[in-house]
């Protein structure tokens, strides 16, 4: 396969993560909450990567072998509560500062890997760890907007589902496995399932709108399991980690443009400028030098 087919693939992806918050407001806007669409998206996006792993028979492997408690426990406390706390944020807040809290996970990953190596931020890490601060600052439109006009539980849960994804972002580069992409992904979505129902009893799918409801967790599941899993599982080990998060910061502009496009949220010039210095940010750590 050609490489820019692949970096295509890598940008198919995250756009498509990018697309995921408008939609999800799009469904609070038809009376749903975030206890009804998180299990929604979730059950309904689990069943999706059963169903790829079904038809991938390069992937028909023993899920339990190699360290499959520890893939579960990522996908309980990366992928699972990454979603709730989102998911709650993005019902507190526009769908554009969601996604821009849900960016601290860049500099929160650096802190963790400083800390796990026990050294110091590289000038480098230092210069993004600034940018990205100064650009949610702008982003969150701070100069204009007074404190008391922003949900601080949406805050709370915003920079909560950031932690939580920079834990799972870290500790999957931590654990090695030899099972194949689809089926590492199958068992940390399935591990989260009876997390999320402790949560969010199973009771939303048999109320009298769950029919629409899956309707949406079709939607919500293919835009944030099933397009990025198949797209990034065939276009990340082609072009490697570091040029596929780069690439992969392309969510943020498209998460912020369908606001504007899908459900009519302002974004004003310093807000551009905000987001911008998040994606220099970004770039800049992934610099290795």
């Amino acid at each position: 396969m050609a490489r820019w087919v692949s970096i295509i693939l890598v940008i198919i992806g995250a756009s498509s993560y990018g697309l995921l918050s408008s939609f999800i407001k799009m469904a609070y806007g038809q009376g749903f909450g975030d206890g009804q669409i998180t299990p929604a998206q979730m059950v309904v996006g689990t069943f999706f990567v059963w169903i790829l792993v079904l038809f991938h028979k390069p992937s028909w492997q023993n899920p339990f072998k190699g360290p499959w408690i520890k893939l579960g426990l990522i996908g309980i406390f990366g992928l699972a509560l990454t979603t709730i706390f989102l998911n709650i944020a993005i019902s507190e807040l526009k769908a554009s500062l969601s996604i821009i809290l849900l960016f601290q996970f860049t500099w929160m990953t650096i802190a963790m890997d400083c800390i796990a190596n026990r050294r110091l931020p590289r000038k480098a890490e230092l210069l993004a760890i600034l940018l990205i601060i100064v650009g949610t600052l702008l982003s969150v439109n701070i100069l204009e907007t007074e404190l008391r006009q922003i949900s601080m539980r949406g805050i709370l849960f915003g920079i909560l589902s950031a932690l939580t994804y920079s834990l799972f972002l870290f500790f999957t580069g931590q654990v090695k496995s030899t099972l194949p992409p689809l089926m590492k992904s199958a068992v940390m979505v399935t591990a989260a399932i009876p997390v999320l129902f402790c949560i969010y009893p199973p009771t939303v799918f048999f109320q009298p709108d769950g029919g629409k409801l899956l309707l949406w967790g079709l939607l919500l599941g293919l835009l944030g399991q099933v397009v990025p899993t198949i797209a990034f599982n065939i276009g990340i080990p082609r072009i490697g980690s570091s040029l596929s998060a780069m690439l992969g910061s392309i969510e943020l502009p498209v998460a912020v443009i369908a606001a504007y496009l899908i459900i009519g949220e302002p974004v004003t010039g310093l807000q551009w400028l905000g987001m911008g210095l998040i994606l220099v940010g970004i770039v800049i750590s992934e610099n290795k030098s």
